[in-house]
């Protein structure tokens, strides 16, 4: 059992919010696979994203990397509700799995509606009774890709007025499981800044009755990080992807001196996107090791108590084994399950490996 908070994911290794998590039948297959822990959907808006043909990804040649120019779902959150109740509802009787819901919303008044729906659909599949929950919910910080509207998670300022209303929900029911997905960070006051903006949510637990206040157990709202979100602003050229459809032959002739650079000269018609997969690794386990050293010294326990979900550029069992040993209680993927589909997840299985290895340290036949 891998718990974080009242959620039980094992194995440890889930997909993270991405394209390949947007329709039904998309989330099922990942639900019915028996090397995933939980599922993660794809981020949804109140309404819906407009989703146009600009939103599109490139898989690289050479690595496993993707640049996409994706937003959000096309689909508003009432579909994600609708999924979610359909698995849920239909999942074998005593599973455990949960199916963690993304969402974002910059406006407070919208987000507390996206919630509303969350919550009327867990009094309604009992999620709020018994020890463990099986929906959860993760706020999207951290999208590059949304025009005029950066990662809020970059400015704290701009995320405080977000997270005042998560952590009011939370407070009104503790059994509700919430996490952000953060983006990466590249210097460390970027950490600093969002360790201790989130430190000031924590108060004692009011469920807590044996103690008094002073040395009640702390709790804070937020059970989880999910480090780390695409690096946006990145760029490749149409010979570097296997989709070179999106370049012309004209333009791949042409003389890049004297003719203009139109879209098809580039990977993305948007030109500029967010980079995933094999490329952002090392930057992925540098912030799930800074964020994970930082909660783990904190003073405070509630922010000690936080796990992170690490992800990306997880397509190995070794880059998985070097997420768990950057500090990440579980593992995500994405650009994997988008060029594998969900057979992904047992190419990167490690739990196989662990139980052995368990095994054979109980029996004491590690090495001398």
């Amino acid at each position: 059992m891998h718990p974080i908070r009242r959620l039980d994911i094992s194995p440890p290794l889930i997909n993270s919010s991405c394209a390949w998590a947007s329709e039904l039948d998309q989330l099922q297959d990942l639900f019915d696979s028996p090397h995933t822990g939980a599922v993660t959907t794809r981020t949804a808006t109140l309404t819906g994203y407009n989703e146009t043909s600009d939103n599109t990804v490139a898989f690289a040649n050479d690595t496993i990397t993707t640049l996409n120019s994706y937003g959000y779902s096309p689909h508003p959150l009432s579909c994600y509700v609708d999924y979610v109740e359909t698995i849920l509802t239909n999942a074998p009787r005593g599973s455990t799995k949960p199916i963690i819901i993304s969402i974002t919303s910059s406006s407070p008044f919208s987000l507390a509606t996206m919630l509303d729906n969350i919550q009327d659909l867990r009094r309604k599949l009992q999620d709020t009774s018994g020890a463990l929950s099986r929906i959860a919910v993760e706020l999207n910080t951290s999208c590059p890709n949304i025009k005029g509207s950066p990662p809020p998670a970059y400015n704290f300022p701009c995320l405080a007025p977000i997270l005042d209303v998560l952590a009011r929900y939370f407070w009104d029911d503790p059994t509700l499981v919430l996490g952000l997905k953060l983006p990466p960070y590249v210097y460390s006051t970027q950490f600093d800044d969002i360790i201790k903006g989130i430190a000031a949510y924590s108060r004692p637990d009011p469920g807590d009755r044996e103690r008094d206040r002073t040395h009640a157990r702390r709790l804070n709202p937020f059970a989880f990080f999910t480090s780390t979100n695409t690096l946006g602003s990145a760029l490749m050229f149409p010979e570097q992807t296997s989709t070179p459809g999106l370049a012309t032959a004209e333009s791949k002739n042409s003389d890049p001196v004297s003719t203009p650079p139109t879209p098809s000269d580039y990977a993305l018609p948007t030109v500029l996107g967010a980079l995933a997969g094999e490329a952002l690794h090392p930057l992925a386990l540098g912030n799930v090791y800074t964020l994970s050293q930082a909660l783990k010294e904190h003073e405070d326990q509630a922010m000690r108590a936080i796990a992170v979900i690490g992800v990306g550029g997880v397509t190995t069992k070794d880059a998985h084994r070097r997420m768990r040993r950057a500090g990440a209680k579980v593992v995500a993927c994405a650009t994997l399950l988008g060029r594998q589909g969900v057979k992904a997840f047992e190419a990167v299985s490690v739990e196989d490996d662990d139980e052995e290895r368990t095994l054979v340290e109980e029996k004491g036949g590690g090495k001398e």
